[in-house]
């Protein structure tokens, strides 16, 4: 991409993902260049994006010519209709998890965008992190032998539900929704498709509407994943724990690039993506010498899907990949619901 001009991005959406990821990344990235932001809330974008374009309708983002890329951080039953609606402008599209709603869903706007032959990505940012990148090259370097039990939590404390439509009992809402496609893809980059899915999902705080609690556990030959979040965990536990024939690791502390864009860091800055949380290891003879943490960086996803635009690269996700986390996002949702496990067809 070398001499390229940046990509104009168009960002539908400035809600919590919109303001706190997506417009930070974008902006700090030479490879792009934020031109329109469709909002409801105009004058907090036009405060914190002075440069970009503030409309309030999707037509007016999409009729822009300076937009190549549409990004989309609606709230979840949205995605799909406004992927639609940009491929058929023209537009490359990168789409906040969850893709869709389900698998045929996600299809058909994978074969939209083939057919009009413009790349389309999943917002999967937490490849990127360092928690999950120092788990994964621990893991290919064979640190504690064939993994046997691998655990991945997302869990938080927040005891009070709050008035926002990812709590409300709307489509696309709860933390299945939510937290499950970072978990669910996290695990099939490691070690691909599950062969079942057995999921559980509850509110559990007082006043919930929807699901604010998931455990789920994904059956491989010879390996048994656990996936689970909740909004009642003072205190934390482990981000990821792995049992293996040679061994066992514990990665406690989280990937930090959510609470420094918080705080209003610019990515890329300090101590960006740094983590300061070793990773533990043990074998038979006891707890062996920690490994420091690799640092993170979810500006990938972004310099990835910019290459993808000027036909560079691929795109950061593939449509298999896109639809292998769908297939078990269902298959967790008909598990919970009808209290069954749920076999997965071989990915094709």
């Amino acid at each position: 991409m070398t001499g390229s001009p940046p990509v104009g991005v168009g960002l539908i959406g400035f809600g919590y993902a919109g303001r706190t990821f997506h417009a930070p990344l974008i902006t700090s990235l030479s490879e792009l260049a934020l031109a329109s932001i469709c909002t409801t809330r105009p004058r907090e974008a036009e405060a914190a994006c002075p440069g970009a374009r503030i409309v309030t309708s999707p037509d007016a983002l999409l009729a822009d010519p300076a937009v190549e890329l549409v990004v989309i951080a609606t709230p979840n039953a949205r995605h799909a209709p406004l992927a639609l609606q940009a491929i058929a402008a023209g537009k490359a599209v990168l789409v906040e998890k969850p893709f869709a709603l389900d698998r045929a869903e996600a299809a058909a706007v994978l074969a939209a965008g083939a057919a009009a032959g413009v790349p389309v990505a999943a917002f999967q940012n937490r490849r990127f992190d360092s928690d999950f990148l120092t788990v994964r090259a621990a893991l290919a370097e064979g640190a504690i032998g064939p993994v046997r039990h691998f655990e991945s939590h997302f869990d938080r404390f927040r005891p009070q539900v709050r008035d926002r439509w990812r709590e409300h009992d709307v489509p696309g809402a709860g933390v299945w929704y939510d937290l499950g496609p970072h978990l669910i893809d996290q695990t099939l980059q490691l070690f691909g498709s599950p062969r079942t899915v057995t999921a559980q999902m509850a509110g559990m705080r007082p006043g919930a509407q929807t699901d604010d609690w998931f455990h789920a556990v994904l059956a491989y030959d010879g390996l048994r994943v656990v996936l689970h979040a909740s909004m009642l965990v003072a205190g934390g536990v482990p981000r990821f724990i792995a049992h293996g024939d040679g061994g066992s690791l514990v990665k406690a502390g989280a990937d930090r690039q959510e609470a420094q864009l918080l705080s209003g860091q610019p990515p890329g800055e300090g101590d960006w993506g740094r983590d300061p949380d070793p990773l533990r290891l043990w074998d038979a003879d006891g707890e062996r010498p920690p490994r420091p943490a690799l640092s993170g960086d979810q500006r990938q996803i972004y310099r990835q899907m910019a290459a993808a635009v000027r036909g560079d690269a691929p795109s950061p996700t593939s449509s298999a990949e896109i639809l292998e986390v769908m297939a078990v996002l269902d298959a967790g949702r008909r598990s919970a619901r009808e209290g069954v496990t749920v076999p997965l067809d071989p990915p094709a």
